[in-house]
């Protein structure tokens, strides 16, 4: 048996490296020299081509090589009976709660404007602003939204979730569905999208969207670039309906030097860098579930397909 590394845009070096170094027998090969595939049993993927995950006839699991699995199920060639994990990391919750902290401070605490202000040579003070009057509404309440929501508590800003379906949560106060999406929105004045991305998510973040919004509300979208319809934010932040973005994820990846995203001076850009997987941290996960699929007993962090995640 052996594992193949599909991972054309990444280096596989430090995956190959860890696992060893827990498993020196393991028969790891990389795509695309990992001739014979018969013997492939689990494929451990990061943007991997349309399709090809079907040349493994022996494959018994396809592994993200992160939280997100959505470049595996958006592929129409993805094999129907095999089943997809995902990598799930205390050090990637952590990154995730902390990235957030720092977006919403920095804009709560009116960096944005101070750093406008700086290349002016302006000496302006603002008012303070109360924590309470500025709720933090967070789309998708998996495990680093969860998070995410218990470090913003912390801080003491009030905030409010949305998901899928109905279920409490402490210290968040939680919408689901459709029919309660508006109620969040309108009290929302800094939105974070965490949700994965499935045909329901695709382009939710959209004029209609922020046009439910409190007025001058701030967006930080981690979630995923298919998330965003790019031209509506543009639209949203030249007529004054949000005050700025943070983004982390983009349609496209690297970002073109000639999006416009780049000079927009009310939006702040990061290269995909909020929550990254460290390959020595989750390589026994990933190890566990080889083991697991060799012994026949269930695998972790098993995604849904249905779902999406």
């Amino acid at each position: 048996m052996a594992v193949t590394l599909i991972c054309p845009d990444k280096d596989p070096n430090p995956w190959i490296r860890a696992l060893n170094a827990l498993d020196p027998a393991l028969d790891i090969r990389v795509w695309p020299d990992d001739h014979p595939r018969d013997d492939i049993d689990l494929a451990l993927t990061w943007a991997h081509p349309s399709g090809v995950l079907k040349e493994y006839p022996g494959l018994g699991c396809i592994s993200s090589m992160g939280a997100g699995v959505d470049h595996l199920l958006s592929d129409p060639g993805l094999p129907e009976a095999v089943p997809v994990v995902r990598l799930v990391d205390d050090n990637l919750v952590r990154d995730m709660a902390e990235y957030l902290l720092l977006a919403v401070l920095c804009h709560f605490r009116q960096f944005d404007v101070y750093q406008a202000d700086q290349s002016e040579k302006t000496w302006h003070p603002l008012d303070p602003i109360n924590k309470q009057d500025c709720p933090v509404g967070i789309m998708g309440l998996g495990q680093l939204g969860r998070a995410a929501a218990r470090r913003l508590s912390k801080e003491g800003f009030p905030v409010l979730g949305w998901k899928n379906s109905p279920g409490a949560l402490p210290e968040t106060e939680t919408f689901h569905g459709d029919g309660q999406l508006a109620d969040f929105l309108g009290r929302t004045r800094i939105l974070i999208c965490l949700l994965p991305l499935t045909p329901a998510t695709r382009h939710i973040l959209n004029l209609e969207t922020f046009s439910k919004l409190h007025p001058g509300a701030y967006l930080i979208n981690v979630g995923r670039g298919g998330h965003l319809r790019e031209e509506d934010l543009m639209t949203a932040l030249d007529r004054g309906i949000l005050s700025g973005a943070c983004l982390d994820v983009f349609e496209t990846e690297p970002l073109g030097t000639d999006h416009p995203f780049w000079t927009h001076p009310r939006i702040r850009i990061t290269p995909h860098v909020s929550s990254q997987t460290d390959v020595f941290s989750v390589a026994p996960q990933v190890l566990e579930n080889i083991r697991r699929l060799r012994s026949g007993t269930p695998l972790l962090n098993l995604v849904d397909p249905k779902k999406g995640y």
